[in-house]
């Protein structure tokens, strides 16, 4: 059997450590472009601070509020329209920011597409600007529960939603472990939704007033909310129902 000229075998190294080399560059770079994408869809409105001052609530939220309170004191079903135009002027407004661990999170907008809300912003780790996209998908469930589906998650055109699930599930964990939480109230019933893939029972306070949300439609470039003002009595039977698991009845 002939013998290879040990040269010859050592450019032949070379050249597979090349070509693997190149793979993987392509495929970091491939994946970092993925990462830096910017979806067209996104288009943050830049706001004036001249129009708002400091703790100033928005117009469009005071109306939405004020919609939302006269409706319960009514005592009878009725909607609340939420528009893509207002939600993003009121968010717009509150000069938005967060940071956290380092990252900043900023340029808030929200979309109403049909059947999902979509969540987008800007985040910045160390000057790298990178767009977030998170999409909802709300439904009511048989037995009336919300349940607040978080169908994607991606960084630029990346979808990490698996893992971003992964380690929203531990996040919720470790908050309820470290301190005490109220798991009745709203505010913790939708972040169990977000985090945990936690159905609840949709009812809201509205001064002395409650309020059940038996329906929620997206549409294009709104949010049609159908609430159903009950008592403290059926508030308290439709819990005790819903967490034993039977159906809810109104």
């Amino acid at each position: 059997m002939p013998q290879v000229d040990p040269q010859i075998r050592k450019r032949q190294r070379y050249k597979k450590l090349l070509c693997w080399l190149l793979i993987d560059l392509a495929v970091a770079v491939t994946i970092f472009a993925l990462l830096l994408y910017k979806p067209s869809r996104y288009d943050p409105l830049e706001g004036d601070a001249s129009d708002h001052r400091p703790g100033q609530v928005s117009p469009y939220l005071t109306r939405l509020s004020s919609e939302y309170y006269n409706g319960a004191q009514r005592r009878r079903p009725f909607e609340l329209v939420v528009t893509e135009e207002g939600i993003n002027q009121a968010i717009t407004g509150s000069d938005w920011a967060v940071e956290s661990e380092g990252i900043w999170l900023y340029a808030p907008a929200v979309l109403f597409a049909p059947g999902s809300i979509v969540l987008m912003g800007t985040a910045n780790l160390r000057g790298a600007e990178f767009v977030v996209t998170i999409e909802l998908e709300p439904k009511i469930d048989e037995q009336k529960l919300l349940n607040l589906q978080v169908a994607k998650v991606k960084i630029g055109a990346m979808n990490i939603a698996p893992v971003a699930k992964l380690i929203a599930k531990k996040m919720y964990a470790d908050r309820l472990a470290a301190m005490p939480v109220d798991t009745e109230d709203w505010r913790s019933r939708i972040a169990g939704a977000l985090l945990n893939d936690e159905p609840f029972d949709p009812v809201f306070p509205a001064e002395d007033k409650n309020v059940r949300l038996d329906s929620v439609t997206v549409e294009q470039g709104r949010l049609i909310l159908r609430l159903v003002p009950i008592s403290q009595r059926s508030r308290g039977a439709s819990s005790k129902a819903s967490s034993s698991g039977q159906p809810v009845q109104q």
